[in-house]
């Protein structure tokens, strides 16, 4: 909302002493032009390679746990009270690290899928600024549903097929 209210008063600022015809608006549905890249489907197909990756190392943990722990139940009785607390505090200490690399798991794939995503944002914010000068549009905004646009005119272009012909997609 605050994103909507943004931009509806920028354009009102910068047209106030403009004369109306001399603005020409356009928008995109950056959302559509970004899922038509072949490069997505590549980065995404890295990203869940990765993700795989990961979910196999902390597979293993959880079964180096359950194997721990299975044997410490089936010997829980013959157990001396020093071994049952070392073998307590090694299943405590494996819960810990499965914990960690959860967490450190989730930050590192969310930081690869900015990684993978930046060249590709980069190249369709490329694309969108090409169209915007060779067609001379004064302002492009995203007209992404959910992205702050509450109303688009009809006089305002819809340059989304502009910007995937600029990028070589459909």
């Amino acid at each position: 909302m605050k994103k909507a209210i943004f931009t509806f008063g920028l354009l009102l600022f910068l047209g106030a002493g403009v004369n109306a015809q001399s603005i020409k608006i356009g928008h995109v549905d950056s959302h559509a032009v970004i899922q038509a890249m072949p490069e997505l489907a590549q980065a995404q197909e890295t990203l869940q390679a990765h993700a795989k990756e990961l979910e196999d190392a902390m597979a293993e943990m959880q079964r180096e746990f359950q194997t721990k722990y299975q044997d410490y139940q089936a010997k829980y009785e013959t157990l001396s009270a020093v071994l049952k607390q070392s073998r307590e505090e090694e299943l405590q200490d494996i819960q810990k690290r499965v914990e960690q690399f959860r967490i450190t798991a989730q930050q590192e794939l969310q930081n690869k899928e900015l990684e993978l995503q930046e060249p590709i944002i980069t190249k369709v914010q490329k694309a969108i600024e090409d169209v915007g000068k060779e067609n001379n549009f004064t302002y492009i905004l995203d007209g992404t549903p959910g992205q702050g646009i509450l109303y688009k005119s009809p006089s305002s272009v819809d340059v989304t097929a502009l910007v995937k012909k600029k990028l070589g997609i459909q």
